[in-house]
Protein backbone atom coordinates (compact mmCIF):
# COMPACT_ATOMS: atom_id res chain seq x y z
CA UNK A 1 0.00 0.00 0.00
CA UNK A 2 1.56 3.29 -0.57
CA UNK A 3 2.32 6.06 1.91
CA UNK A 4 -0.20 8.61 1.08
CA UNK A 5 -3.09 5.99 0.23
CA UNK A 6 -6.09 6.61 2.15
CA UNK A 7 -7.04 3.76 4.47
CA UNK A 8 -10.16 3.07 6.90
CA UNK A 9 -9.32 5.44 10.19
CA UNK A 10 -8.98 8.43 8.11
CA UNK A 11 -12.35 9.76 8.66
CA UNK A 12 -11.87 9.65 12.33
CA UNK A 13 -8.32 10.67 12.47
CA UNK A 14 -8.75 14.94 12.55
CA UNK A 15 -11.20 14.37 15.13
CA UNK A 16 -9.43 12.15 17.23
CA UNK A 17 -6.12 14.53 17.34
CA UNK A 18 -8.69 17.35 17.77
CA UNK A 19 -9.68 15.97 21.15
CA UNK A 20 -5.96 14.91 22.26
CA UNK A 21 -5.11 18.87 21.37
CA UNK A 22 -8.02 20.33 23.54
CA UNK A 23 -6.86 17.74 26.40
CA UNK A 24 -3.54 19.21 26.47
CA UNK A 25 -1.24 16.56 24.56
CA UNK A 26 1.34 18.38 23.18
CA UNK A 27 2.12 18.16 19.59
CA UNK A 28 4.95 16.11 19.60
CA UNK A 29 2.43 13.32 21.07
CA UNK A 30 -0.15 14.21 18.66
CA UNK A 31 2.84 13.29 15.98
CA UNK A 32 3.46 9.83 17.28
CA UNK A 33 0.03 8.81 17.62
CA UNK A 34 -0.79 9.85 14.16
CA UNK A 35 2.40 7.70 12.66
CA UNK A 36 1.16 4.78 14.82
CA UNK A 37 -2.46 4.82 13.52
CA UNK A 38 -1.28 5.56 9.80
CA UNK A 39 0.25 1.58 10.42
CA UNK A 40 -2.35 0.24 12.24
CA UNK A 41 -4.80 1.65 9.79
CA UNK A 42 -2.83 0.06 6.78
CA UNK A 43 -3.07 -4.01 9.37
CA UNK A 44 -6.40 -3.29 9.53
CA UNK A 45 -7.03 -2.89 5.90
CA UNK A 46 -5.31 -5.73 5.03
CA UNK A 47 -7.29 -7.92 8.15
CA UNK A 48 -10.38 -6.80 6.44
CA UNK A 49 -11.30 -5.76 9.83
CA UNK A 50 -13.47 -2.54 10.29
CA UNK A 51 -12.84 0.02 12.73
CA UNK A 52 -16.41 -0.76 14.35
CA UNK A 53 -15.08 -3.84 15.28
CA UNK A 54 -12.31 -2.39 17.32
CA UNK A 55 -12.19 -3.11 20.95
CA UNK A 56 -9.34 -2.00 23.34
CA UNK A 57 -8.37 -5.46 23.90
CA UNK A 58 -8.57 -6.26 20.28
CA UNK A 59 -7.07 -3.35 19.27
CA UNK A 60 -3.69 -3.94 21.58
CA UNK A 61 -3.96 -7.73 20.48
CA UNK A 62 -3.64 -6.40 17.04
CA UNK A 63 -0.97 -3.90 18.12
CA UNK A 64 1.43 -6.72 18.34
CA UNK A 65 1.68 -7.30 14.55
CA UNK A 66 2.83 -3.75 14.05
CA UNK A 67 7.35 -3.87 13.81
CA UNK A 68 8.76 -3.31 17.52
CA UNK A 69 9.88 0.13 17.54
CA UNK A 70 10.36 2.00 21.40
CA UNK A 71 7.89 4.24 20.49
CA UNK A 72 5.29 1.58 19.10
CA UNK A 73 6.06 -0.46 22.32
CA UNK A 74 5.67 2.42 25.07
CA UNK A 75 2.91 4.61 23.06
CA UNK A 76 0.24 2.09 21.66
CA UNK A 77 -1.19 1.09 24.53
CA UNK A 78 -2.21 3.94 25.75
CA UNK A 79 -3.27 5.19 22.35
CA UNK A 80 -5.36 2.19 21.64
CA UNK A 81 -7.18 2.87 24.82
CA UNK A 82 -8.19 6.66 24.05
CA UNK A 83 -8.84 5.74 19.89
CA UNK A 84 -11.22 3.00 21.02
CA UNK A 85 -13.14 5.28 23.33
CA UNK A 86 -13.30 8.43 20.54
CA UNK A 87 -14.43 5.99 18.27
CA UNK A 88 -17.07 4.68 20.76
CA UNK A 89 -17.82 8.57 21.67
CA UNK A 90 -18.65 9.17 17.46
CA UNK A 91 -20.88 6.54 17.41
CA UNK A 92 -18.42 4.19 15.05
CA UNK A 93 -17.42 1.47 17.58
CA UNK A 94 -19.66 -0.19 20.73
CA UNK A 95 -19.04 -0.38 23.81
CA UNK A 96 -18.51 -4.28 25.11
CA UNK A 97 -21.51 -5.93 26.87
CA UNK A 98 -19.71 -7.61 30.25
CA UNK A 99 -19.44 -11.35 30.36
CA UNK A 100 -22.09 -12.70 33.09
CA UNK A 101 -19.11 -13.01 35.31
CA UNK A 102 -17.68 -9.63 34.93
CA UNK A 103 -20.92 -8.23 35.39
CA UNK A 104 -21.55 -9.98 38.84
CA UNK A 105 -17.88 -9.55 39.87
CA UNK A 106 -19.19 -5.49 39.39
CA UNK A 107 -21.98 -6.16 41.24
CA UNK A 108 -20.66 -7.59 44.28
CA UNK A 109 -17.42 -5.04 44.38
CA UNK A 110 -20.30 -2.22 44.26
CA UNK A 111 -21.83 -3.26 47.25
CA UNK A 112 -18.72 -3.53 49.07
CA UNK A 113 -18.07 -0.26 48.03
CA UNK A 114 -21.34 1.21 49.78
CA UNK A 115 -20.83 -0.62 52.66
CA UNK A 116 -16.94 0.69 52.97
CA UNK A 117 -18.03 4.23 52.49
CA UNK A 118 -21.47 4.44 54.02
CA UNK A 119 -21.32 2.10 56.71
CA UNK A 120 -17.97 1.49 57.44
CA UNK A 121 -17.04 5.48 57.24
CA UNK A 122 -14.29 4.68 55.16
CA UNK A 123 -12.38 8.12 52.99
CA UNK A 124 -12.94 7.21 49.32
CA UNK A 125 -8.85 6.75 49.34
CA UNK A 126 -9.25 3.91 51.67
CA UNK A 127 -12.63 2.19 50.14
CA UNK A 128 -10.63 2.21 46.75
CA UNK A 129 -7.12 0.26 48.06
CA UNK A 130 -9.97 -2.14 49.90
CA UNK A 131 -11.74 -2.97 47.18
CA UNK A 132 -8.50 -3.70 44.88
CA UNK A 133 -7.11 -6.28 47.53
CA UNK A 134 -10.69 -7.65 47.01
CA UNK A 135 -10.47 -7.78 43.71
CA UNK A 136 -7.00 -9.40 43.61
CA UNK A 137 -8.13 -12.15 46.16
CA UNK A 138 -11.21 -12.95 43.79
CA UNK A 139 -8.88 -12.97 40.47
CA UNK A 140 -6.56 -15.43 42.51
CA UNK A 141 -9.45 -17.73 43.87
CA UNK A 142 -11.64 -17.71 40.44
CA UNK A 143 -9.71 -16.31 37.13
CA UNK A 144 -12.41 -15.12 34.68
CA UNK A 145 -15.12 -17.97 35.86
CA UNK A 146 -17.97 -16.91 37.91
CA UNK A 147 -18.16 -16.49 41.41
CA UNK A 148 -18.51 -19.53 43.62
CA UNK A 149 -18.30 -17.61 47.02
CA UNK A 150 -20.23 -20.66 48.99
CA UNK A 151 -17.68 -22.94 48.24
CA UNK A 152 -14.36 -20.64 49.58
CA UNK A 153 -12.33 -22.18 52.53
CA UNK A 154 -9.60 -21.01 55.12
CA UNK A 155 -7.56 -22.68 52.70
CA UNK A 156 -7.86 -20.36 49.94
CA UNK A 157 -7.07 -17.07 52.44
CA UNK A 158 -4.28 -18.50 53.44
CA UNK A 159 -3.04 -19.59 50.35
CA UNK A 160 -3.94 -15.96 48.90
CA UNK A 161 -1.79 -14.56 52.13
CA UNK A 162 0.95 -16.43 50.34
CA UNK A 163 1.21 -15.86 47.40
CA UNK A 164 1.07 -11.89 48.71
CA UNK A 165 4.67 -12.80 50.67
CA UNK A 166 6.21 -14.66 48.49
CA UNK A 167 6.73 -11.99 45.90
CA UNK A 168 10.28 -10.50 45.18
CA UNK A 169 9.10 -7.67 47.48
CA UNK A 170 6.14 -9.06 49.86
CA UNK A 171 4.18 -6.83 51.58
CA UNK A 172 5.91 -4.79 54.61
CA UNK A 173 3.00 -4.04 56.97
CA UNK A 174 -1.06 -5.47 57.97
CA UNK A 175 -3.07 -3.74 55.18
CA UNK A 176 -3.59 -6.94 52.92
CA UNK A 177 -4.71 -8.39 56.23
CA UNK A 178 -7.07 -5.64 57.67
CA UNK A 179 -8.65 -4.89 54.01
CA UNK A 180 -9.05 -9.28 53.39
CA UNK A 181 -10.49 -9.41 56.79
CA UNK A 182 -12.98 -6.47 55.78
CA UNK A 183 -14.21 -8.28 52.77
CA UNK A 184 -14.78 -11.49 54.54
CA UNK A 185 -16.66 -9.49 57.17
CA UNK A 186 -18.82 -8.72 54.37
CA UNK A 187 -19.37 -11.44 52.61
CA UNK A 188 -20.66 -13.15 56.19
CA UNK A 189 -23.15 -10.77 56.57
CA UNK A 190 -24.60 -10.40 52.95
CA UNK A 191 -25.00 -14.29 53.72
CA UNK A 192 -22.57 -14.94 50.45
CA UNK A 193 -20.34 -17.04 52.72
CA UNK A 194 -21.54 -19.59 55.08
CA UNK A 195 -18.62 -19.34 58.05
CA UNK A 196 -17.07 -16.23 58.92
CA UNK A 197 -13.67 -16.43 57.02
CA UNK A 198 -12.39 -13.18 58.73
CA UNK A 199 -11.66 -15.20 61.42
CA UNK A 200 -9.03 -17.38 59.78
CA UNK A 201 -6.86 -14.36 57.68
CA UNK A 202 -3.64 -14.74 59.65
CA UNK A 203 -2.73 -12.05 61.72
CA UNK A 204 0.58 -10.06 60.72
CA UNK A 205 2.75 -9.28 63.68
CA UNK A 206 3.25 -5.53 64.33
CA UNK A 207 3.91 -4.80 67.52
CA UNK A 208 2.40 -0.81 68.16
CA UNK A 209 5.30 1.27 69.14
CA UNK A 210 8.15 -1.75 69.16
CA UNK A 211 10.03 1.00 66.33
CA UNK A 212 11.53 4.05 66.06
CA UNK A 213 10.42 6.78 63.40
CA UNK A 214 12.60 6.96 61.01
CA UNK A 215 14.47 10.33 60.13
CA UNK A 216 16.64 12.47 59.11
CA UNK A 217 18.31 15.19 60.12
CA UNK A 218 17.59 18.64 59.54
CA UNK A 219 20.78 19.00 57.58
CA UNK A 220 19.67 16.11 55.31
CA UNK A 221 16.18 17.44 54.77
CA UNK A 222 17.45 20.39 53.47
CA UNK A 223 19.77 18.82 51.30
CA UNK A 224 17.47 16.71 49.78
CA UNK A 225 14.57 19.54 48.88
CA UNK A 226 17.39 21.85 47.46
CA UNK A 227 18.21 18.74 45.18
CA UNK A 228 14.55 18.63 44.10
CA UNK A 229 14.30 22.20 43.53
CA UNK A 230 16.65 22.20 40.97
CA UNK A 231 15.43 19.93 38.67
CA UNK A 232 15.14 21.95 35.93
CA UNK A 233 11.59 20.28 34.17
CA UNK A 234 9.41 19.88 37.17
CA UNK A 235 11.68 21.10 40.44
CA UNK A 236 8.88 23.92 41.06
CA UNK A 237 6.19 21.45 41.76
CA UNK A 238 7.85 18.86 43.33
CA UNK A 239 10.05 21.34 46.06
CA UNK A 240 6.54 22.65 46.69
CA UNK A 241 4.86 18.92 47.40
CA UNK A 242 7.93 18.04 49.75
CA UNK A 243 8.06 21.50 51.36
CA UNK A 244 4.63 20.88 52.38
CA UNK A 245 5.42 17.61 53.99
CA UNK A 246 8.81 18.74 55.44
CA UNK A 247 7.22 22.24 56.95
CA UNK A 248 3.71 21.23 57.85
CA UNK A 249 4.04 17.42 58.24
CA UNK A 250 1.21 16.73 55.97
CA UNK A 251 1.01 13.22 54.32
CA UNK A 252 1.13 12.66 51.10
CA UNK A 253 -2.09 11.44 50.16
CA UNK A 254 -3.29 15.30 51.92
CA UNK A 255 -0.96 17.01 49.49
CA UNK A 256 -2.19 15.48 46.31
CA UNK A 257 -5.66 16.50 47.53
CA UNK A 258 -5.23 20.15 48.09
CA UNK A 259 -7.47 21.85 45.80
CA UNK A 260 -7.15 25.42 44.51
CA UNK A 261 -10.08 27.27 47.11
CA UNK A 262 -8.05 25.71 49.87
CA UNK A 263 -5.48 28.11 49.10
CA UNK A 264 -6.69 31.20 51.54
CA UNK A 265 -3.94 33.56 50.46
CA UNK A 266 -5.68 36.06 52.54
CA UNK A 267 -5.38 34.86 55.89
CA UNK A 268 -2.47 32.49 54.80
CA UNK A 269 -3.91 29.19 55.23
CA UNK A 270 -4.57 26.12 53.90
CA UNK A 271 -7.32 23.64 53.72
CA UNK A 272 -5.98 20.40 54.45
CA UNK A 273 -7.95 17.13 53.44
CA UNK A 274 -6.96 14.74 55.98
CA UNK A 275 -7.98 11.33 57.59
CA UNK A 276 -10.94 10.57 58.01
CA UNK A 277 -12.31 12.70 56.18
CA UNK A 278 -11.83 15.85 58.77
CA UNK A 279 -10.57 19.06 57.83
CA UNK A 280 -8.12 21.34 59.36
CA UNK A 281 -6.52 25.16 58.57
CA UNK A 282 -3.26 25.49 59.01
CA UNK A 283 -1.04 28.74 58.63
CA UNK A 284 0.74 28.50 55.77
CA UNK A 285 4.97 29.54 56.00
CA UNK A 286 5.87 32.25 53.66
CA UNK A 287 8.86 29.79 52.30
CA UNK A 288 5.81 27.13 51.50
CA UNK A 289 3.97 30.38 49.69
CA UNK A 290 6.19 31.33 47.89
CA UNK A 291 7.22 27.72 46.61
CA UNK A 292 3.19 26.80 46.00
CA UNK A 293 2.92 30.64 44.07
CA UNK A 294 6.12 29.98 42.11
CA UNK A 295 4.67 26.58 41.26
CA UNK A 296 1.51 28.24 39.75
CA UNK A 297 3.18 30.81 37.75
CA UNK A 298 5.63 29.19 36.24
CA UNK A 299 5.02 25.22 35.73
CA UNK A 300 1.12 24.46 36.16
CA UNK A 301 -0.22 23.45 33.06
CA UNK A 302 -3.88 24.88 32.10
CA UNK A 303 -6.29 22.41 32.99
CA UNK A 304 -9.79 22.32 33.86
CA UNK A 305 -9.25 20.14 37.02
CA UNK A 306 -9.23 22.01 40.25
CA UNK A 307 -6.32 19.94 42.02
CA UNK A 308 -3.21 22.20 43.00
CA UNK A 309 -0.53 19.88 41.78
CA UNK A 310 -0.81 18.18 38.10
CA UNK A 311 0.95 16.08 35.97
CA UNK A 312 3.21 17.30 33.73
CA UNK A 313 1.89 15.10 30.97
CA UNK A 314 -1.05 15.50 28.93
CA UNK A 315 -4.25 15.78 30.16
CA UNK A 316 -2.50 17.38 32.96
CA UNK A 317 -4.65 15.21 35.88
CA UNK A 318 -4.87 14.90 39.36
CA UNK A 319 -2.44 12.33 40.70
CA UNK A 320 -3.95 8.88 41.75
CA UNK A 321 -2.11 8.64 45.07
CA UNK A 322 0.67 9.85 46.86
CA UNK A 323 3.15 7.64 45.47
CA UNK A 324 4.82 10.74 43.44
CA UNK A 325 6.40 12.12 46.37
CA UNK A 326 7.56 8.63 46.93
CA UNK A 327 9.32 8.52 43.19
CA UNK A 328 10.59 12.10 43.78
CA UNK A 329 12.24 11.69 47.91
CA UNK A 330 13.98 8.13 45.80
CA UNK A 331 15.37 9.97 43.04
CA UNK A 332 16.49 13.27 45.27
CA UNK A 333 18.29 10.47 47.22
CA UNK A 334 20.26 8.93 44.65
CA UNK A 335 21.00 13.00 43.40
CA UNK A 336 22.24 13.79 46.54
CA UNK A 337 23.51 10.41 48.17
CA UNK A 338 22.28 10.63 51.61
CA UNK A 339 21.12 7.42 53.05
CA UNK A 340 17.72 6.83 53.35
CA UNK A 341 16.51 5.74 57.04
CA UNK A 342 15.15 2.49 55.90
CA UNK A 343 15.33 0.24 52.48
CA UNK A 344 11.90 1.19 51.54
CA UNK A 345 11.88 5.35 51.17
CA UNK A 346 8.14 6.70 51.84
CA UNK A 347 7.08 10.53 52.27
CA UNK A 348 6.29 9.59 56.02
CA UNK A 349 10.30 9.98 56.61
CA UNK A 350 9.70 13.70 55.80
CA UNK A 351 6.88 14.05 58.67
CA UNK A 352 8.30 11.86 61.58
CA UNK A 353 11.33 13.81 60.73
CA UNK A 354 9.61 17.21 61.48
CA UNK A 355 8.16 15.79 64.84
CA UNK A 356 11.67 14.12 65.56
CA UNK A 357 13.31 17.52 64.94
CA UNK A 358 11.07 19.60 66.85
CA UNK A 359 11.32 17.32 69.60
CA UNK A 360 14.91 17.58 69.80
CA UNK A 361 14.39 21.75 69.34
CA UNK A 362 12.43 21.59 73.05
CA UNK A 363 8.53 21.65 71.45
CA UNK A 364 6.01 20.14 73.49
CA UNK A 365 4.63 17.11 72.85
CA UNK A 366 0.92 18.45 72.72
CA UNK A 367 2.15 21.26 70.30
CA UNK A 368 3.81 18.47 67.72
CA UNK A 369 0.54 16.40 68.12
CA UNK A 370 -1.25 19.28 66.93
CA UNK A 371 0.67 20.13 64.33
CA UNK A 372 0.15 16.59 62.96
CA UNK A 373 -3.52 16.57 63.48
CA UNK A 374 -3.11 13.47 65.50
CA UNK A 375 -6.35 12.02 66.86
CA UNK A 376 -4.94 10.63 70.35
CA UNK A 377 -2.07 11.95 72.50
CA UNK A 378 -0.90 8.14 72.55
CA UNK A 379 0.25 8.57 69.15
CA UNK A 380 2.51 11.51 69.35
CA UNK A 381 3.91 9.79 72.58
CA UNK A 382 6.35 7.62 69.89
CA UNK A 383 8.33 10.74 69.46
CA UNK A 384 9.06 11.08 73.15
CA UNK A 385 11.45 7.98 72.97
CA UNK A 386 13.56 10.11 70.80
CA UNK A 387 14.20 12.97 73.52
CA UNK A 388 17.64 11.70 74.56
CA UNK A 389 17.90 14.36 76.69
CA UNK A 390 14.80 14.42 78.28
CA UNK A 391 14.88 10.56 78.80
CA UNK A 392 18.09 11.07 80.46
CA UNK A 393 16.88 13.66 83.15
CA UNK A 394 14.44 11.09 84.76
CA UNK A 395 16.49 7.76 84.47
CA UNK A 396 17.30 6.37 87.59
CA UNK A 397 21.37 5.70 88.43
CA UNK A 398 22.61 2.25 87.66
CA UNK A 399 22.60 0.57 91.46
CA UNK A 400 26.20 -0.44 91.39
CA UNK A 401 26.61 0.48 94.73
CA UNK A 402 24.26 -2.38 95.99
CA UNK A 403 24.97 -4.39 93.77
CA UNK A 404 28.40 -4.20 95.39
CA UNK A 405 26.80 -4.73 98.90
Amino acid sequence: MEPNQSTCLDPYVASFEATLSSKGYKPDTIATYRHLLRSFARLLDSAGIAPGALTPSVTVELGRCLPVTTKSRIKFPNLAKLFVAHLIEIGIATRPQPTPAQAERTELLGGYETYLLRQRGLAPRSAYHALRFANRFLDHRFGDHRLDLASLKALDVVAFMEHLHSRKRPFRDKTPATHLRSLFQYLFAQGRTTTNLSLCVPRVRKPWGARLPRHLSPDEVEKVLASVRANPRRGARDYAMLLLMARLGLRAPEVVAIQLGDLDWRTGELTVRGKGQRHDRLPIPPDVGEAISLYLRQERSATTTRSLFVTHRAPNCPFADGQVANKILKEAFAETGVTPPSPYVGSHVLRHSLATNLVRAGVSLEEIGDLLRHRSRATTMIYAKLDTDGLRSIAQPWPTAEAAR
